[in-house]
C-alpha cells in the first residue's frame, strides 16, 4: 500500500519480555523457509488460510496452532481492532538481509504490513526509499512497501519480527497518521492472563471474475504511476500506446461483465481478452516503469492485474 511517507511509528509499546518468551517457546518445526527461498530467511505462520501451513492469500484466514499457543501475541494483534490477513513471525539470520525490492503484487494494493520487533539489535536496519530506521523491540511500525526497500541484519543474532497484514480501519489510520504524544506518554499493552480475545481475520473469497470497477481501479492506478526510464520519443510513443491499450481493455472488460456477470459464466471470453492484452502489451514495455519504484510496467500489469482477473476454477466459490 502506498503511504504519504516511507515510515510511520505507531505510538504504542508492547511487553518485550512476554513477546520474547512466547516466541522462544516455539518448537523448531514451526519455522519454515521463506516462500522465495531467500538465504537466511525463515518464518513461522501465525494467520493463514484455514490456519494451515500455507502461504496462500485467498480464503478464510484463521489462527494457526502456533498462534493459538501464544496468548500475548493474540492480545497484541486483537488490540489494534483491525481485520488481519496473512501474518507471520519473520526471522532473519545474522549477517544476511532481504534484498532490495518493491511489493507489486495484487495482495499489496490495499494492505499494509505491521512490524512489531521481538528479537533485534541496533545493527538491524530497515531501509525504504532512501531512509533508514532501527525498529526496536516492542515497538510498532508500518512502511510504504510500494517504494523500494530492503533489510540488513548486521547483528550477531537472529532478528525476529511479528509481521501482520491488514487493510486497517478508519480509526487505525487516524492512529497511524495522527500527531503522536511524547514517547513517555505512549501506552504499553500489558499481558493479561485472563484475556482470550477473538481475532478478526479476513474471509477473502475471490469472485470467479473480477468486477469491472475493481479492474478499472487497478488499471487506473497503474496508469497514474506509468513513467519513462529514459525520456525518448520512442518511449513516449510506447507509453501512449500502452495507455490506449489499457483504456480499451477496461471498456471491453466492462462489457463482458455486463454480458456475463462475475459468477464465472463466459470464462473463455474473459480469458481470451486477457491473452489479447498480454500479447499486445508485450512489445510496448521497453523502458516503461512505475514512477515510485522503477518496477517494470509490464511486470506490475501482470502481477497486480492480469493474473487476478479470473480465479482458478478450483478457487471459485
Amino acid at each position: 500500500m502506498r503511504l504519504p511517507r516511507p515510515f510511520y511509528q505507531l505510538p504504542v509499546l508492547f511487553d518485550v519480555e512476554r513477546l520474547q518468551a512466547e516466541v522462544a517457546a516455539l518448537p523448531a518445526e514451526a519455522w519454515v523457509a521463506h516462500p522465495d527461498r531467500l538465504r537466511g530467511n525463515s518464518a513461522a505462520r501465525l494467520i493463514s488460510v484455514d490456519g494451515a501451513e500455507t502461504d496462500a492469500v485467498h480464503g478464510q484466514m484463521l489462527p494457526t496452532p502456533w498462534l493459538m499457543a501464544m496468548p500475548y501475541l493474540r492480545q497484541v494483534l486483537a488490540g489494534f481492532g483491525v481485520v488481519w490477513s496473512r501474518s507471520r513471525l519473520m526471522r532473519l539470520a545474522p549477517g544476511v538481509g532481504v534484498p532490495e525490492h518493491a511489493d507489486i503484487n495484487y495482495h499489496w494494493h490495499t494492505r499494509v504490513r505491521l512490524h512489531i520487533p521481538v528479537f533485534t539489535q541496533p545493527a538491524v536496519r530497515f531501509h525504504c526509499d532512501g531512509q533508514s530506521v532501527h525498529m526496536a523491540a516492542g515497538e510498532a511500525w508500518i512502511f510504504d512497501n510500494w517504494r523500494r526497500h530492503h533489510v540488513e541484519n548486521g547483528a550477531d543474532q537472529d532478528r525476529i519480527h511479528l509481521v501482520a497484514d491488514t487493510t486497517g480501519t478508519a480509526s487505525f489510520w487516524r492512529f497511524a497518521y495522527g500527531q503522536s504524544p511524547p514517547r513517555d506518554r505512549w501506552p504499553t499493552l500489558a499481558w493479561d492472563p485472563s484475556s482470550d480475545p477473538e481475532l478478526l481475520t479476513e474471509n477473502d473469497q475471490r469472485t470467479p471474475i473480477m468486477p469491472a470497477a475493481e479492474a478499472q481501479w487497478l488499471v487506473e492506478d497503474l496508469r497514474d504511476e506509468l513513467s519513462l526510464a529514459v525520456d525518448t520519443p520512442e518511449a513516449r510513443m510506447r507509453a501512449a500506446r500502452l495507455n490506449l491499450l489499457l483504456e480499451s481493455f477496461i471498456q471491453d472488460w466492462r462489457q463482458l461483465c455486463a454480458l456475463h456477470g462475475t459468477g464465472g459464466r463466459g470464462r473463455p471470453e474473459f480469458q481470451r481478452l486477457i491473452h489479447a492484452v498480454r500479447e499486445a502489451a508485450g512489445p510496448l514495455g521497453e523502458g516503461l516503469v512505475m514512477r515510485a519504484n522503477s518496477a517494470s510496467a509490464l511486470l506490475v500489469l501482470e502481477k497486480r492485474v492480469l493474473q487476478h482477473l479470473v480465479a482458478d476454477e478450483a478457487l471459485s466459490p
